[in-house]
């Protein structure tokens, strides 16, 4: 592995050990080798009651602006959000980027995207929006590529969400859309699309091949990137949890943007 991490490999440390060390080790001493690779909700954005409410800091638009500076483009994000969304809330910043959890791929800041997968039907996304009927405080959020239903402020409704997901989509055709269950959200896409094919196809392009990648995300959906990133020679980083095949967490989206303008700052 490419990437400067003798001092975790020789510290003795485990991994419930690691985040608190973060502060403290340099993993990246040479952006210009590294890749970084940032999940949104709940990783460098912190969760909000609903998804159009989370709030962009300043100072993270600059850090993410340095980063890429410095890494020569090799930044981007990685969300469930349509690559629209994603300009829409760091703009005027605009990064690569993987959207609809894979099915948009902008391999170059301010290029042309590759759509990856058709949208869902959209007799099927209202279909899925009807099970907001269910009470109040359910929110459906069409992404077009997957819809997500929300019920964080009526987490006593989840059971029933996910019970009439399940039903919705017994209906749909064998083997062609996938329910994702998340931090009190249940979304639903296209089956064969994920995150990780896409980071993969993503790393096929220049400026990220032959670097090592960084991939820090939080949620279920973050979890196929995992298994995939030590092929790249990289590293992955969960948040608020200890997630399987990771290297090391954070508590925090605050301590993941704490880490970011650690390392802009420090970069070279």
């Amino acid at each position: 592995m490419n990437l400067e991490i003798s001092a975790l490999a020789g510290s003795g440390l485990g991994i419930t050990d690691l985040n608190m060390e973060l502060a403290e080790i340099s993993l990246v001493p040479d952006l210009r080798k590294c890749a970084i690779l940032l999940d949104i909700d709940g990783t460098i954005l912190d969760l909000a009651p609903s998804p159009q409410q989370v709030w962009v800091p300043t100072e993270l638009r600059q850090t993410l602006a340095r980063l890429d500076a410095l890494t020569g483009g090799a930044v981007a994000l990685v969300s469930g959000r349509s690559l629209t969304d994603i300009d829409l809330i760091f703009s005027p910043l605009q990064l690569a980027a993987i959207g609809g959890h894979g099915a948009e791929l902008r391999p170059i800041a301010g290029g042309e995207s590759l759509k990856r997968a058709p949208p869902l039907g959209a007799a099927f996304r209202r279909e899925l929006a009807s099970i907001s009927e269910l009470g109040p405080g359910i929110l459906a959020e069409d992404k077009g590529y997957s819809l997500a239903l929300h019920y964080r402020l009526a987490p006593e409704k989840g059971e029933a969400v996910r019970d009439a997901v399940e039903s919705v989509c017994a209906a749909a055709a064998p083997g062609t859309v996938e329910i994702l269950p998340g931090k009190l959200v249940v979304e639903i896409k296209a089956a064969g699309i994920n995150k990780a094919n896409a980071v993969c196809e993503l790393m096929n392009y220049a400026p990220f091949t032959g670097r090592n990648p960084i991939f820090i995300g939080d949620d279920t959906t973050d979890e196929p990137v995992f298994g995939v990133i030590s092929q790249f020679g990289g590293l992955g980083f969960s948040v608020g949890r200890i997630a399987l095949g990771v290297n090391g967490y954070f508590d925090k989206p605050e301590s993941v943007r704490a880490w970011l303008t650690r390392i802009a700052n420090q970069g070279q």
